[in-house]
């Protein structure tokens, strides 16, 4: 699990002088909520920048029938609540804590006079959009154009880091999880985990997920 980290070690915050970050640090509220927390509901008015301290929460789209699309999962050092900064929209997807979590809390007049004062901010916002919406592009190309298995594949790869010459998933994710992130059922995500299980190609073990092949791109 990351570590927790500070405001100065955010990402969006890079290039600022010390002055401008412990001001930051001064302006923002400090909030801890347990594990399966709703933050933010699809649809509310709030007008604030959550940064992560600690924790890890996830991205949702729910339907009318209450199934659930993961859209991402933030880690401490990400953020969440900027579209609505910028657009003063309502919020666009739920955010729920996937873990016990803390966060740094920016009002929208607060983060406002932090803009007019610091360009860099501006420009690490803004490339962290374009980011969201390349990650976007690719979710949407992989829904129309793979079938559910690559869609697993490309998922466990995403989350996958180099460890010892292998690649190794220490997120704690369920299969429930991996299904909410393609847009498939448990099941079938359960049918393919065993599949790369008996290949070879997967190995599960106290929730930690090692792939030892490289996994193919299809059935």
């Amino acid at each position: 699990m990351p570590e927790d980290i500070t405001i100065k070690n955010i990402p969006l915050f890079s290039g600022l002088d010390e002055s401008h970050l412990n001001a930051i640090s001064e302006l923002a509220t400090k909030r801890s909520f347990p594990k399966n927390t709703i933050i933010i509901n699809e649809g509310d008015d709030t007008d604030s920048l959550y940064l992560i301290l600690s924790g890890k929460v996830k991205i949702v789209l729910s339907d009318e029938d209450g199934k659930e699309i993961i859209i991402s999962i933030l880690e401490p050092g990400d953020y969440f609540g900027e579209l609505s900064l910028i657009d003063s929209e309502p919020r666009s997807a739920r955010v729920i804590t996937m873990l016990q979590s803390q966060f740094s809390i920016i009002t929208k007049p607060e983060f406002s006079s932090l803009l007019d004062d610091n360009h860099n901010i501006t420009l690490n916002m803004l490339q962290g959009l374009s980011k969201r919406l390349r990650d976007a592009n690719k979710n949407i190309e992989s829904l129309a154009l793979m079938d559910v298995y690559g869609r697993v594949a490309r998922t466990l790869l995403q989350f996958a880091k180099p460890v010892d010459e292998k690649l190794v998933i220490t997120e704690k994710l369920t299969q429930k999880d991996i299904a909410n992130m393609v847009g498939a059922s448990r099941e079938m995500v359960s049918r393919i985990f065993k599949d790369l299980t008996i290949g070879g190609y997967i190995t599960v073990a106290s929730g930690t997920i090692t792939i030892n092949e490289k996994l193919p791109a299809h059935y």
